[in-house]
């Protein structure tokens, strides 16, 4: 079913989007303020790709919580409301269930990526 899952959400945008991630990520990589923010966005990507049977642990200290505070006010917030957004727009139909259950489960990363490694 995962696989299946993947198929289907690289078809209907995933791939897209993914592309996306690693394009913010290679800009954001250009400058050392900017590597910490790329590789999150590689992480994005990875995600977005195939998000079907992988889960999101968050471990991380104090450093971690600083640099996602500092995320969420620049960027996370509006991307975490997209995230949810779709995800939504997903949950309308009933096939679009587990696309809106991946949708939040990115919105959660998009939030806060510092300390959190895709499993």
């Amino acid at each position: 079913m995962r696989l299946l899952g993947n198929i289907l959400w690289i078809i209907l945008g995933g791939l897209v989007i993914a592309l996306a991630w690693v394009i913010i990520g290679l800009v954001l990589c250009m400058s050392v303020i900017g590597i910490p923010l790329g590789v999150q966005s590689f992480k994005m990507a990875g995600l977005t790709l195939a998000p079907f049977g992988k889960r999101v642990e968050y471990s991380g200290g104090v450093g971690s919580l600083l640099l996602n505070i500092i995320w969420i006010i620049v960027i996370g917030i509006w991307l975490a409301i997209g995230y949810v957004a779709a995800g939504v727009a997903n949950m309308i139909t009933i096939i679009g269930i587990p696309f809106g259950i991946q949708s939040f489960k990115m919105a959660k990363l998009a939030l806060m990526p510092f300390g959190a490694v895709v499993v």
